[in-house]
């Protein structure tokens, strides 16, 4: 484990609820499993992120959070850098975003790879929406919460003979990407790839291969953290890919 030896990593040692999601880190700051409050999530070019550790209560797991509106304008920053690199080679026409917290990420991803806009999808029906494009939206955050999903029928000319790619903050149990994987459908659009700044465990992974027609799509994040199991001394990564 990394000794601390100066201020600012004596500084890193005590963090606050509200003091995670606030820096991005040097690869020298990694910490070594077993994890007590944190763990380390590394960006492509090894540079790390601390993310607090929330036990699942009445289980011995626990899953390392991202709460993407409550992180610095910077580490927003780098997660949209990171996450536009990664899905350039899937060269995408247009972004679409899932709401809520997946919105201002899209829009900085759209704004990386040279696009003038984004599609926002919404749980929000406007006056002039359709209910046949809307399918129902289930999300393991907001439990027993019962929302659709809607696409402004103005936005049906930006998907029409597009490469769309569909993103949102944290791909977790699947349940939220997978209703935009159906609302998508219902417009008959297939995305080139799927792009989330945390794929939080790999629980998502059999219900987004459901929703796929032909061709496997990529699922892409800026980083993956593991579902953590407790041990007598801390966390550590677990070999059970669900609870």
């Amino acid at each position: 484990m990394l000794a601390l030896t100066t201020q600012f990593e004596q500084e890193l040692a005590t963090l606050q609820p509200h003091d995670f999601w606030q820096d991005i880190l040097p690869a020298s700051a990694v910490i070594d499993p077993p994890f007590q409050d944190r763990y380390p999530a590394q960006l492509s070019d090894g540079r790390l992120l601390f993310l607090p550790i929330r036990p699942l209560k009445g289980t011995n797991y626990a899953i390392a959070s991202l709460i993407l509106n409550q992180a610095s304008f910077s580490v927003e920053c780098a997660l949209a850098d990171d996450l536009a690199k990664r899905l350039q080679e899937f060269r995408p026409d247009v972004i679409v975003g899932m709401p809520t917290l997946g919105l201002s990420l899209a829009r900085a991803v759209a704004e990386r790879l040279g696009h003038g806009r984004y599609i926002a999808l919404g749980t929000s029906k406007k006056f002039w929406y359709d209910e046949a494009l809307s399918v129902p939206l289930n999300s393991i955050t907001s439990p027993g919460a019962a929302k659709r999903l809607y696409l402004d029928p103005r936005m049906l000319p930006l998907l029409k003979s597009t490469r769309a790619c569909l993103i949102d903050d944290v791909i977790s149990s699947g349940a939220s990407i997978s209703a935009g994987l159906d609302l998508l459908k219902l417009v008959g659009v297939v995305p080139c790839a799927v792009g989330a700044a945390m794929l939080q465990t790999r629980r998502w992974s059999d219900r987004v291969s459901q929703r796929q027609s032909g061709a496997k799509i990529p699922v892409v994040g800026a980083f993956d953290t593991p579902l953590l199991v407790q041990s007598q001394e801390g966390w550590v990564s677990s070999p059970a890919a669900e609870i």
